[in-house]
């Protein structure tokens, strides 16, 4: 963008005043994108010192009030709360009036759809909901990672150009979501996102017991590649001794596991089981292996079969 642009860009009137319930640390952050895109935040409601304090840093000089004061200074209204939070907020935001009509209100929450602001609705606000495909810090590098980002939007028809401006305005990418699959869409990325957190952490304890000095700098290259392979290739990309069938290793990997972090050993079990039946649905892991490790994995010990078919063969 040429500075010309960048000045048309900062002077230009901006489109729609732009408020936030729930300076948790998504809000802030789309909030911000948003001003970078030509709108106006001009409300944030935050109740812990550390809300305030993030609504403080993303976005200086707007004034931090109560929800409903924030829904009366707003054409757009992000709704940033927790998903456990969300109907009970729609509902008493729309019983006490603070819902105006011609209002855009819009959640970010990634298991619901736009009927939870069936209430606003009904008040004459335009659902949308917009869930980005992203994890946040609470900090600024939040909006420069919202450049690329996946977009998960439910929208009545005729707001679909509505939100999916909004979205490119963001600097993401709108990926339709019907409504009633939004349960499985968000089951998806906690999956994927937030059990990865969960095993790359166990992984990382397990290293520094076993003496690793910088276990991150060990897997960082490692998972990269999983993670790149994994995205190329799918199952294909599976690797490791549960795809090769190799239950005496993995029964290794269970017994010290058991000794020095019992608290994991459900975790790989559940994990080496959905590695196996994949790999052996995907013809990457032998029939003729595949008992001997399924029965380590269900608290059995190797058989004595060799990998050549003879007793005790050698590998």
């Amino acid at each position: 963008m040429s500075t010309a642009q960048q000045a048309d860009t900062k002077d230009r009137p901006a489109r729609l005043t732009v408020g936030v319930v729930g300076a948790g640390r998504v809000g802030p952050a789309l909030a911000a994108s948003l001003e970078l895109a030509g709108h106006r935040p001009v409300a944030v409601s935050g109740v812990s010192d550390a809300s305030r304090r993030r609504a403080a840093q993303m976005l200086p000089d707007v004034p931090v009030v109560p929800p409903a004061e924030v829904l009366a200074r707003a054409d757009l209204v992000l709704l940033t709360v927790p998903d456990d939070a969300l109907p009970g907020l729609v509902t008493g935001l729309a019983e006490t009036g603070a819902v105006r009509p011609g209002q855009l209100l819009v959640h970010t929450s990634g298991r619901y759809g736009t009927r939870v602001l069936d209430p606003a609705l009904r008040a004459g606000a335009l659902p949308l909901a917009l869930h980005p495909a992203m994890t946040f810090t609470g900090t600024p590098v939040d909006v420069q990672r919202l450049a690329g980002c996946s977009f998960g939007v439910t929208a009545p028809d005729e707001l679909r150009l509505a939100a999916e401006a909004l979205v490119i305005e963001m600097g993401g990418e709108p990926e339709w979501v019907a409504e009633e699959m939004r349960p499985l869409y968000h089951a998806a990325l906690a999956l994927g996102a937030n059990h990865l957190v969960t095993l790359v952490a166990q992984s990382m304890e397990l290293l520094r017991a076993a003496g690793v000095e910088a276990p991150d700098r060990m897997l960082g290259p490692l998972l990269g590649a999983a993670l790149d392979n994994a995205l190329r290739s799918g199952d294909a990309a599976l690797t490791g001794p549960v795809a090769r069938g190799d239950a005496g290793t993995v029964a290794a990997h269970i017994e010290e596991l058991r000794v020095h972090a019992p608290q994991t050993v459900s975790g790989y079990l559940a994990m080496a089981r959905a590695t196996a039946d994949r790999a052996l649905a995907h013809g990457l892991l032998k029939p003729e292996l595949a008992e001997d490790l399924l029965g380590v994995l269900a608290g059995g010990t190797p058989g004595n079969h060799g990998t050549d078919g003879t007793e005790g063969g050698a590998r």
